[in-house]
């Protein structure tokens, strides 16, 4: 009898340990899986609404830890040609989102357009005088902040208005090239420069600078922010549901918040 339950205690006792091995190991496996990373490298224009996008979505998502890597859309794509390993890629233009593309980087029907914006030039808030394109070519105004237009969607849309406007060669040297859109802002904050050119979202939030004139849109490429997932992403599904989110109601009042323009 006592053999028994001797027995019948070892059962009930390697039972149990072999319970709590496996609650421990599907315990281990729902974290692993409820704590995801995505890396999203996105054009240093959208810096702002994005953080507050992602504020709002991990709300929702308090599992899902989204990581910004903030630049110049040229840089960024350089980035990830040498083999970042970004999920998401958002572009202040659509040559770099092309490229990607046609080198088949791109997870399929996940390419869209998050947004717009608009080109606009800036002067210091408390600067006069300035009221046109045509006024930088004045001796007054002896340096012009813009994106290298190379790596910098804004310095190639700068470049291409200029030019329509016919004053791009009579100010060329005149130019301070920056290595993305905010530095165009901060150098006119700062005074380091007399008048830059921004996107509209740019020179609203900040309370040093003043916009003097919009862009003609006919002037330069439409300014769009594609974006699309990256096939080379471990998190396939949290990519997938965070682009979901970004053409949300939610996500989209803080963009117009922001002063970008529904797509």
């Amino acid at each position: 009898m006592k053999r028994k339950q001797f027995l019948t205690f070892i059962g009930i006792a390697l039972t149990s340990l072999i319970l709590a091995v496996g609650l421990a190991f599907i315990s281990s496996s729902v974290v692993a899986q409820s704590n995801t990373e995505l890396l999203v490298s996105a054009a240093a224009s959208l810096k702002d609404v994005m953080e507050e996008i992602k504020t709002d979505y991990q709300k929702t998502k308090p599992n899902v830890n989204i990581k910004y890597n903030f630049g110049a859309s040229g840089a960024l794509l350089q980035q990830i040609q040498q083999g970042a390993p970004v999920d998401m890629f958002i572009s202040a233009g659509k040559k770099q989102i092309d490229t990607l593309e046609q080198s088949g980087q791109l997870v399929a029907a996940t390419r869209g357009i998050l947004a717009k914006n608009r080109l606009v030039l800036i002067v210091p808030q408390n600067a006069t005088g300035v009221s046109s394109f045509n006024n930088l070519k004045d001796a007054k105004i002896k340096k012009i902040a813009i994106g290298e237009p190379r790596s910098v969607p804004a310095g190639q849309y700068a470049e291409e208005a200029l030019k329509k406007l016919g004053i791009y060669e009579s100010i060329k040297p005149k130019f301070v090239y920056a290595n993305n859109v905010r530095q165009v802002l901060a150098a006119v904050e700062s005074g380091n420069a007399d008048a830059g050119l921004v996107y509209q979202t740019d020179a609203k939030i900040s309370n040093k600078v003043k916009v003097v004139v919009a862009a003609d849109e006919k002037y330069h490429s439409p300014i769009v922010y594609p974006l699309a997932v990256l096939k080379r992403t471990k998190n396939l599904q949290p990519a997938k549901d965070f682009l979901q989110f970004l053409s949300s109601e939610q996500a989209k009042t803080v963009l117009q918040k922001y002063g970008f323009i529904l797509p």
